[in-house]
């Protein structure tokens, strides 16, 4: 696709659960607000549910088809016009891609069931169209740049003056985070920086011959390209032992933190060791019988007991191993959710830091909080956590109202390392060796395996790398702060990347202001700097980028929803991030049961600051830059007046919260010099929403307390979405008055 004249101005991008509910309110204010600047906003749907209804066009009626928005938006962000503003959408686990399967064809939908062990090539066909929507579908598309994340000025300011509750930390605490000795990712891992360009087979040689795993793997010249696996059995032999060990420590909460989601390969894989380690016993006993039952540990807990339920011997037996485990880290105590039932409720990213800013502490099946043995097999980045617990337990909790600040700046466009593994990534069939050939007969990488081990390929081209240095270059100069590239010399992917930057850094004379570390080190390094006040800047890697993006914020400002998150698009565009999503269904089941959104919109709200003033540079709408500036005046408004919502019914929420960015955003125009009709415009809007604001309150607070129907979890009704988040008439009006 190329940009032209029926491209909105701005995509505004329609996603899952709370964020979209949420923009059923606020996206009404943003389109009108800035129709009066000539600026259309315009969406594009990237949800779960549409990428689905997408991918099976020749099933459904004319009425329920819908264009592939996802494959569109990709083309757009190679263009230099895009100016997309992403919110969080659902990086589904199978689990969740089920639901939403069976959710669409409850509504009429004609699509295929998603098959665990596709039989016929109708099966094959459509499991490929699935897989190729579960998981990290959408960031990979989307992401032609690299990362700049940091907490807006006014965002850290506020939660500075205004410190949220951190749990206290005992230099004795038993949290603590346990990964596997050896034969992981980490260790197994070989690297190879590519001179020409190539293209790669991936073949498993065994005793009965060869099998072809992947084949025409392309890769431009300078790309650093990994393959490493994990032992099976050596992961097996790790969670039997934590088990136990857990269990000799009393008291102690097991839990184990993965990314089922974005991995999506990988980690469920893992998750389901996981499983068959907690319920070893009745898996050696009734193993064929639960398979017979269509059970599959890869999804969990929770479908497991709801497949195995009407066999009482089987219950028997998991009632008994249940009760001679250690005490399980719960996702819901009062539901009797657990770490394992859902491979996509514990997300490290999430999970990890919201334990430590808690104090090291999680919630336990009784419903009270305790250490935690936090199980992170692979050792790429479980020393990062390992390193927070031991600084905190050190020096106890860190203070908000003094902390400096971590920003980030990421390695991610095309595809960039493990995210971008999911096509090679592979459970081991049978005993071989697994070898990545080039055409010409190079063998590149080369692993023996044995059957049920995970092999995974990952790759960084040149361009992104290098886009990426020189981001963190500039990022530094315009603040001074210290600068750590999170690379670790000993790991063979960091050191094909410090190849490259060692090189740039001393070239353009900078080598003195930037270090390499460790990540171990680098966290440290991190948690001492902002402890005395001090900023700094973590240049990391794709993952990294992840997990650190929520570690620092959930402990610097109690959230990463609030997050600025700007990808410069390497061919010119803008792609404006708006903040973390895992808490999203906990906001929409509130919603659903007691007409409440607890969902903060900040993210959105700087996210929307940045696009305008994107637009007004690259097109030259100086109306573009006035809405923008007055946006972050709005913002600052929110902050300074505490208009962002409150966590329980009956207290201010997401939709009154929209109500006072509007009110602000209007003031802030009416009293803006630079465009004298623009003010004239919103002086009448600014002025009615002020005159209104008892009657706008009232009626946003009449609904809640009651449920609230949206007709669907994955793929809601828009008109009764509308109803629930659009509830007063009075604001609904002056808004409409814009138009």
């Amino acid at each position: 696709m190329t940009a032209d004249s029926s491209t909105p101005d701005i995509i505004y991008t329609k996603v899952d659960e709370a964020p979209e509910l949420a923009s059923a309110s606020l996206l009404p204010v943003i389109q009108a607000f800035a129709g009066a600047a000539g600026v259309s906003v315009g969406t594009r749907d990237i949800s779960l549910a549409g990428r689905i209804i997408a991918a099976f066009p020749e099933r459904l009626t004319e009425t329920q088809r819908q264009s592939d928005d996802l494959a569109i938006l990709g083309d757009l962000v190679k263009q230099p016009e895009a100016n997309v503003i992403k919110l969080p959408n659902i990086s589904a686990s199978v689990p969740q891609l089920v639901a939403a399967i069976k959710e669409l064809q409850a509504q009429g939908y004609d699509i295929p069931d998603y098959s665990e062990d596709p039989s016929t090539d109708a099966d094959r066909e459509a499991r490929a169209r699935y897989d190729a929507i579960k998981g990290s579908a959408v960031n990979p598309v989307l992401r032609e740049g690299n990362s700049d994340r940091r907490a807006a000025s006014a965002v850290k300011n506020y939660a500075q003056a205004n410190p949220h509750r951190m749990g206290d930390w005992s230099k004795d605490s038993k949290t603590r985070v346990a990964a596997m000795s050896g034969d992981d990712f980490f260790s197994n891992e070989k690297s190879a920086t590519l001179d020409k360009a190539a293209t790669a087979r991936i073949v498993l040689e065994t005793a009965k011959g060869e099998v072809v795993l992947k084949e025409g793997v392309k890769y431009p010249a300078g790309t650093v390209v990994d393959a490493t696996f994990m032992s099976a059995s050596a992961l097996d032999s790790f969670l039997a032992s934590e088990i136990e060990r857990t269990k000799a420590e009393s008291g102690v909460l097991f839990s184990i933190h993965l990314k089922a989601t974005m991995m999506k390969v990988s980690d469920p894989i893992i998750f389901g060791h996981a499983v068959k380690a907690w319920l070893a016993p009745v898996f050696k006993e009734f193993g064929v019988r639960m398979a017979a039952l269509g059970v599959n540990p890869n999804s969990g807990l929770g479908d497991l007991l709801a497949r195995v339920k009407g066999d009482q011997e089987i219950m028997a037996a998991i009632d008994a191993v249940m009760a001679e485990r250690p005490p399980m880290y719960m996702v819901n105590s009062d539901k009797g959710i657990t770490n394992l039932h859902v491979p996509s409720d514990v997300i490290i990213d999430a999970s990890m830091p919201a334990l430590i800013r808690a104090g090291g502490k999680g919630w336990g099946p009784d419903g009270k909080e305790a250490d935690c043995v936090c199980v992170i097999p692979d050792n790429s980045y479980a020393p990062v956590y390992d390193a927070a617990i031991e600084f905190f337990k050190a020096n106890g909790k860190l203070d908000p109202a003094t902390a400096g600040t971590v920003q980030n700046i990421g390695l991610m466009a095309q595809k960039a390392e493990e995210y971008g593994s999911h096509p090679t990534t592979f459970e081991i069939p049978e005993a071989g060796t697994v070898r990545m050939i080039l055409e010409d007969g190079t063998v590149l990488h080369e692993h023996k395996v044995e059957a049920g081990d995970i092999w995974r390929s990952a790759s960084a081209r040149k361009a992104p790398i290098e886009d990426w240095v020189n981001l963190a270059i500039d990022r530094q100069r315009l603040t001074g702060y210290r600068a750590i590239f999170w690379l670790d010399a000993e790991r063979a992917h960091d050191a094909e990347i410090i190849g490259y930057v060692k090189p740039i850094l001393e070239a353009k004379g900078v080598a003195d202001k930037f270090e390499i570390m460790a990540p171990r080190e680098a966290t440290r390094a991190s948690l001492e700097t902002i402890t005395k006040g001090e900023n700094t800047i973590a240049i990391t890697g794709n993952v990294l980028r992840d997990y650190l993006t929520d570690l620092f914020p959930i402990l610097e400002l109690a959230t990463s929803a609030k997050m600025l998150s700007i990808v410069k698009l390497m061919q010119g565009g803008g792609l404006f991030e708006t903040g973390a999503g895992g808490s999203a269904p906990k906001h929409v089941q509130q919603l659903v049961e007691e007409n409440h959104l607890r969902w903060d919109s900040l993210g959105e709200f700087c996210a929307l600051g940045e696009s305008f003033r994107f637009l007004a540079e690259a097109k030259g709408n100086a109306g573009a830059k006035v809405l923008g500036d007055a946006v972050d005046a709005a913002t600052q408004g929110i902050l300074d007046h505490d208009r962002s919502p409150g966590r329980k019914v009956g207290q201010p929420d997401n939709r009154d919260s929209h109500y006072w960015f509007a009110r602000y955003w209007a003031e802030a125009l009416a009293a803006q010099s630079d465009d004298a009709d623009m003010a004239s415009r919103f002086k009448s809007v600014a002025q009615s929403l002020a005159e209104s604001e008892d009657a706008i309150v009232a009626e946003l607070a009449a609904v809640q307390g009651k449920p609230a129907d949206l007709g669907g979890y994955y793929h809601a009704d828009p008109e009764k979405v509308a109803k629930v988040m659009r509830p007063s008439a009075t604001f609904n009006a002056i808004i409409a008055s814009l138009g």
